[in-house]
């Protein structure tokens, strides 16, 4: 599959089968976040696989009762290992970075047949005791990831091009 393709295809997924992912497939969306750019090239982040019904469960709960998480049979959480990191355009680097690793994660997935979800309404502090990650660390988001329960295809309604881009500077 193209990345065109794949952009075009990807859509959020909130029901997944039982199916559970192989590894080789899990492997190689993890090595697409490896392999996303960082700023400096610092990669600091780190992706914690969740494979634990019970664990799920638990982050689903924290992700405000949303359950349907807990039935993907995997869920990675995006880890900030340095959210206190400022570029010098005054924006913080780990939501630029870890928002990059996680679109390569989402994108690899189609390739792989799997669907995904970016979770972002969650209870950091929840997150944060269900994965085991220290406090001067910042849970960024949590993927459900897992072989969707439907593939009727997704329209996706998104604004006309023209009404988003400017060329030279931001007037029209």
């Amino acid at each position: 599959m193209d990345i065109h393709t794949a952009i075009r295809t990807r859509s959020s997924v909130r029901q997944f089968r039982p199916t559970p992912v192989l590894e080789e497939s899990l492997n190689r969306i993890l090595e697409a976040a490896r392999l996303a750019p960082s700023s400096s090239n610092r990669q600091e982040w780190r992706f914690v696989v969740v494979r634990d019904e019970e664990r799920r469960k638990r982050l689903a709960r924290a992700a405000n009762n949303q359950m349907w998480i807990a039935g993907a049979p995997i869920v990675i959480a995006a880890v900030a290992t340095d959210p206190r990191s400022i570029m010098t355009c005054g924006i913080p680097r780990y939501a630029v970075d870890t928002a990059i690793a996680i679109d390569h994660m989402t994108l690899a997935a189609v390739e792989e047949g799997l669907g995904t979800c970016w979770i972002g309404a969650f209870s950091q502090e929840q997150a944060r005791e269900v994965l085991g990650v220290a406090d001067d660390c910042m849970v960024v988001t949590l993927m459900p990831l897992g072989h969707p329960a439907s593939r009727a295809p997704v329209a996706k309604s998104r604004k006309r091009l023209r009404d988003i881009v400017r060329y030279e500077q931001d007037s029209e």
